[in-house]
C-alpha cells in the first residue's frame, strides 16, 4: 500500500448536507432546508480551501434531493420536492429553465453525455435524461434548455433504489438483484442478488464507456453493457460500500467510518483514508480531485503527484499500477514512451524472477527487447565461453518450472524471429533494438542457436526445420548436437553450411545411423549437383560396394541435380572401379533421359559386345537380344568406329546391321545369307532397308540365292553355311512372288536365267506391270489437277488484273492528308484505300 491521496478537511456548514455535484474546482452543496451554495476550490499548498462563490437560500422549500452538472451547456439538474428541474449555472440564483412536470413523484434521475463530431467537424452534445417514477423510467432529451419526451415511459418490474445509464443500457439497483434495461426494445434482463443482507442497498458505478461497477457484499465485480461479468476485473472491499466514486486509475468506496482507495487492474488495496466517519456522498470534481461530505463536513481528496506515487510503486514492484499512472499523467508523449518502456522492462524482468516465465516472455515481445538481453537469462542457453559471467537465474527452478521457462523462451524468441524476418523491429527510442543492436543476420544467428537449444529439451521434432533455415552458428550447434547425439540434425546442420564432407563422413562412420545410412548417403549425394562432383564420386564409393543396385540411384535419380552431373566422368568411374553398372547406366541416360550424344551410344553398343564376348552365347540371349534391338533403332553410333571392333568370326547378325547402317547391303545380305544360311533374315532385312528408301536389296537378295558364289566373303573366321551353298530356283521364285511390288522389274529380269519360262514369273510381271500402269494412272490425274489448278490461278489473275483505281486531284491521303502527285508510289489495301507507300512504310513501323 502506499498514499495515492491526502485529505483535506476544508469547511463544517450549519445545515445538513443532502446532496453534492462537482466539476472542474467547483463544489454545489444542496442541504435539507433547500439551500444551495456554490463553492470554489483553492489549491494553496500544502492545504486547500473552499470560497464561497454564490449562496441561493431559497433554492427550494425542500430539500435538495440530488443535484447533476452539465458543465458542456453550463446547466445544473436538481431533484427537489420529488420534481427534476433545470437551472442556469452560471446565473446568480440559478435561474429555473425548464421544470420537469411528469416527473412528479420522482425518486432519483440519472444523465447520459453523448458527444457527437458532425461531417463538418462541429462538435454537438447529446444529452439524454432517465427519472424514476415509482415503478417506472421516464426518458427526456435535452433542446434548446428544454426537455422533451425521447420514449414512452418503461415499466419495471419493482421501484429502482439506484441508476445509471451507459449508451443504450440503464443498470438499475432494485432492493434484491441487479438488471440491466435495454432502452431499444424496453426488455429488463435480471444480473444477480445485490447481497445476502437485505438491509443492503445497491451500489452502481459508471466506471467506463461500456462497463458498470457493481457491489455485491463485500466485492464490486465489472458488468458490460451486455450483462456479461469480467472474470477477472473485480474489487475487494474490507465491508461492504455505501458509495463509490472513480478517478482512474484507481475506485474510491465509502465505509464506515473510513474510505478505501483500492484499483482494478491490478486488483488490490491501494490506501486507507481513516477518521473519516459518516460520509455519505463521495464525487469526482477532475482528475485527481475528489470531495466527500457527510451530513455538516466537507473533504477534498487531492490525489498525491504521480511522479512521487509512480517512484514508490516501481521501489515496490507495483509496476503495473506504476503503467496506468503513466498513462494519465501530463507529460509529453516522448516522456512517456521512455517511463512506460522503463518501467514495462522492470516489470518483465520482475514477472521472470517470479517465475510467471509466459507473463514475463510476453512483456518482452511487447518491447520488443533484444533477444540477446533476453536470453541472458538463461546462461545455459550462452555459449559455454560467456557461461560464466552471468550467474544461473534458475538453479532453484523445479524440472517442471525449467520446462516452463524453456517453452516460454521458444515462443518468446519464435515471435521475435519473425519480426526480426519482417523488418519490423523498432529502432526508435522506445525501443531495445536502437544502432548499437546486432544486424538482422546476427540476432537470428543468436535466436536460431538458442532454439534448437530449447527445441532439444522441449520439442525434438522442431529442431530439423530451424536447422534447414541456416541461420544457426556453426559451431555452437555442432557441440550440443553432438553432446546430445542427435546425428541426424547434425547432417542437417552440415548440409546447410556447406560442411559436406564432414556430413558424409558422418553417415559413413556413425553406428547408430548404420541402418539408413546408405539410403540417407544416396539422397545426400543426389542433391549436391556437378560443383561438388569430386565428394559425389568419393563417397559413392562404398555405397556402390555395399548396395550396387541402390548406389546406382546417385547418377540415376529423376532430379535435376542428378542429370545435370557430368556423364563422361560418371561412366569413367563406373568403367574403372564398378564395370558391371555401367550398361544400368547407359541404358538410363539414353532410354530415359533421351541422351543423344554418340559417344554414349557407342559405349553402350561397345558394353554389350564385351559382354556377350564374356559370358559366352549361351549366357547372353538376353543381352544379344538388347544389342541388336538397340541397333536396329539407335541412329546416332558411328556405324564405321563400331564395326572395327566386331570380332570377324562371331556376332555375324550384328555386323549385319552395322554394315547396312554403312549402306554396304550386298555384304549384309551375304552375311544372313551365306555365313548364317538364314534367308529368312535376310528377308525381313530387306523389309526394313526397302523401307528406309533402299529399294535393290531385294534384287541383290534372289541373285545372291540364284548365284551364291556371286559375291564370296573374304571375313577371317567366317564359315560359310552349306544350306546356301547351292543355287535355289524355286526359292528365288517364291521370293520374287512375295515381293513383286517392291522389285524393279527391268534390273530384276536382267538377273534371271535366260532359260527361264516366262510362265514362271507370269504373277511377277502381273503385280509389276499393275505397278507401273499404276504410277502412270497417278501420275495422269496428278497433271489434270495441277492443270485445273494453273487454270484457277489465271483466272484470279485476270480477275485482279481488271481491277483499277482512277486518281484525280480530288482524292486525298487517309494518313497524311495530302492529295497524291503524278510520280508518287501508291498501296491500294484490300478494302478499296489507297496510300502513299511512304505513309504506308511509316505506319507498318
Amino acid at each position: 500500500m502506499h498514499e495515492a491521496y491526502q485529505v483535506h478537511s476544508l469547511i463544517k456548514l450549519t445545515h445538513q448536507v443532502e446532496s453534492i455535484a462537482a466539476y472542474g474546482d467547483i463544489l454545489l452543496v444542496g442541504t435539507r432546508q433547500g439551500h444551495l451554495f456554490m463553492y470554489s476550490l483553492e489549491k494553496k499548498e500544502p492545504k486547500c480551501e473552499l470560497t464561497l462563490m454564490r449562496y441561493d437560500k431559497y433554492f427550494s422549500k425542500k430539500p435538495i434531493q440530488q443535484l447533476e452538472v452539465i458543465p458542456e451547456q453550463d446547466l445544473l439538474l436538481s431533484l427537489t420536492d420529488n420534481v427534476v428541474q433545470l437551472h442556469d449555472i452560471n446565473a446568480i440564483s440559478f435561474n429555473t429553465l425548464d421544470t420537469v412536470q411528469k416527473s412528479k413523484g420522482a425518486t432519483f434521475f440519472a444523465l447520459n453525455t453523448e458527444k457527437i463530431i458532425s461531417t463538418t467537424g462541429d462538435t454537438h452534445y447529446l444529452i439524454r435524461l432517465a427519472v424514476a417514477v415509482k415503478r417506472k423510467i421516464q426518458l427526456y432529451y435535452l433542446k434548446n434548455n428544454e426537455f422533451h419526451t425521447l420514449a414512452d415511459d418503461i415499466s419495471l418490474t419493482d421501484i429502482p433504489k439506484s441508476m445509471v445509464w451507459c449508451q443504450n443500457v440503464i443498470c438499475l439497483g432494485f432492493r434484491d438483484e441487479y438488471a440491466l434495461l435495454k432502452l431499444e426494445n424496453g426488455k429488463q434482463t435480471d444480473l444477480f442478488p445485490t447481497s445476502s443482507a437485505k438491509s443492503a442497498d445497491p451500489c452502481i458505478l459508471l466506471i467506463s464507456e461500456s462497463h458498470f461497477a457493481l457491489c455485491r457484499e463485500n466485492q464490486t465485480v465489472l458488468v458490460n453493457t451486455t450483462g456479461q461479468t469480467e472474470q477477472n476485473a473485480a474489487l475487494k472491499w474490507t465491508e461492504p460500500p455505501i458509495y463509490l466514486a472513480h478517478d482512474a486509475p484507481y475506485t474510491l468506496g465509502v465505509l464506515t467510518d473510513c474510505i478505501e482507495v483500492c484499483s482494478l487492474e491490478p486488483s488490490m488495496s491501494v490506501q486507507t483514508l481513516p477518521d473519516m466517519s459518516k460520509v455519505r456522498f463521495l464525487v469526482k470534481a477532475s482528475p485527481g480531485i475528489l470531495f466527500a461530505a457527510s451530513l455538516s463536513q466537507i473533504w477534498c481528496l487531492k490525489a498525491v503527484d504521480i511522479a512521487k506515487q509512480r517512484e514508490v510503486l516501481v521501489n515496490a514492484k507495483e509496476f503495473q499500477l506504476a503503467l496506468k499512472l503513466i498513462q494519465i499523467s501530463d507529460e509529453c508523449d516522448q516522456e512517456k514512451q521512455a517511463k512506460i518502456h522503463q518501467i514495462q522492462t522492470l516489470f518483465a524482468y520482475d514477472l521472470f524472477a517470479k517465475k510467471q516465465f509466459a507473463e514475463s516472455m510476453r512483456e518482452f515481445l511487447k518491447l520488443e527487447t533484444d533477444p540477446y538481453d533476453v536470453i541472458r537469462l538463461y546462461p545455459d542457453m550462452l555459449p559455454q565461453v560467456q557461461q560464466e559471467e552471468f550467474l544461473s537465474s534458475n538453479k532453484d527452478l523445479t524440472d517442471k518450472e525449467v520446462q516452463e521457462s524453456i517453452v516460454a523462451l521458444s515462443d518468446y524468441l519464435t515471435s521475435m524471429r519473425n519480426h526480426v524476418r519482417e523488418n519490423k523491429i523498432s529502432s526508435g527510442p522506445g525501443g531495445n533494438l536502437n544502432k548499437n543492436s546486432k544486424s538482422a543476420n546476427q540476432l537470428l544467428q543468436i535466436i536460431d542457436t538458442t532454439l534448437v537449444k530449447c527445441y532439444l529439451q522441449t520439442k525434438d521434432a522442431m529442431v530439423a526445420p530451424i536447422l534447414r533455415q541456416n541461420y544457426c552458428h556453426l559451431v555452437e550447434t555442432e557441440k550440443i548436437l553432438k553432446k546430445m547425439n542427435k546425428y541426424n540434425d547434425l547432417i542437417i546442420l552440415y548440409q546447410t553450411k556447406g560442411q559436406h564432407r564432414k556430413a558424409l563422413e558422418l553417415l559413413q562412420t556413425e553406428k547408430s545411423l548404420e541402418e539408413d545410412s546408405i539410403k540417407k548417403t544416396i539422397k545426400y549425394l543426389q542433391k549436391l549437383g556437378s560443383e561438388n562432383m569430386g565428394l559425389v564420386l568419393e563417397f559413392s564409393e562404398w555405397v556402390l560396394n555395399k548396395e550396387p543396385e541402390k548406389g546406382l540411384k546417385i547418377f540415376t535419380e529423376d532430379l535435376v541435380e542428378v542429370e545435370n552431373l557430368p556423364r563422361p566422368r560418371i561412366l569413367d568411374t563406373l568403367l574403372k572401379d564398378h564395370q558391371n553398372l555401367a550398361i544400368p547406366y547407359l541404358e538410363h541416360i539414353i532410354h530415359n533421359w533421351k541422351d543423344q550424344n554418340p559417344f554414349f551410344h557407342n559405349a553402350l553398343i561397345h558394353q554389350y559386345r564385351e559382354k556377350i564376348l564374356k559370358d559366352g552365347p549361351a549366357n547372353s540371349e538376353h543381352t544379344r537380344k538388347k544389342l541388336l534391338t538397340f541397333l536396329e533403332k539407335s541412329t546416332l553410333y558411328t556405324a564405321e568406329n563400331i564395326l572395327k571392333d566386331f570380332p570377324t568370326g562371331s556376332l555375324l547378325e550384328e555386323r549385319a546391321l552395322i554394315l547396312g547402317r554403312l549402306g554396304k547391303h550386298d555384304q549384309a545380305i551375304a552375311l544372313y545369307v551365306r555365313a548364317l544360311g538364314d534367308v529368312k533374315k535376310a528377308e525381313n532385312y530387306c523389309s526394313q532397308m526397302y523401307d528406309t528408301g533402299n529399294k535393290n536389296v531385294y534384287v541383290s537378295l534372289i541373285s545372291l540365292v540364284l548365284l551364291p558364289d556371286s559375291y564370296p566373303l573374304t571375313l577371317p573366321g567366317v564359315t560359310l553355311s552349306p544350306k546356301t551353298a547351292q543355287p535355289d530356283l524355286e526359292l528365288a521364285l517364291r521370293l520374287l512372288e512375295d515381293n513383286a511390288s517392291k522389285i524393279n522389274p527391268v534390273e530384276m529380269l536382267a538377273a534371271l536365267p535366260d532359260e527361264l519360262p516366262v510362265s514362271r514369273i507370269h504373277k511377277f510381271l502381273s503385280v509389276a506391270l499393275q505397278k507401273v500402269l499404276q504410277e502412270r494412272r497417278k501420275m495422269q490425274l496428278l497433271k489434270g489437277l495441277l492443270y485445273a489448278e494453273h487454270l484457277q490461278c489465271q483466272e484470279i489473275k485476270l480477275a485482279l488484273q481488271r481491277q483499277h483505281v482512277v486518281i484525280t486531284e480530288l482524292n486525298v491521303c487517309p494518313v497524311c492528308k495530302k492529295r497524291f502527285s503524278n510520280q508518287a508510289a501508291l498501296i491500294r489495301y484490300p478494302n478499296g484505300d489507297v496510300v502513299h507507300y511512304a505513309c504506308h512504310k511509316e505506319n507498318n513501323n
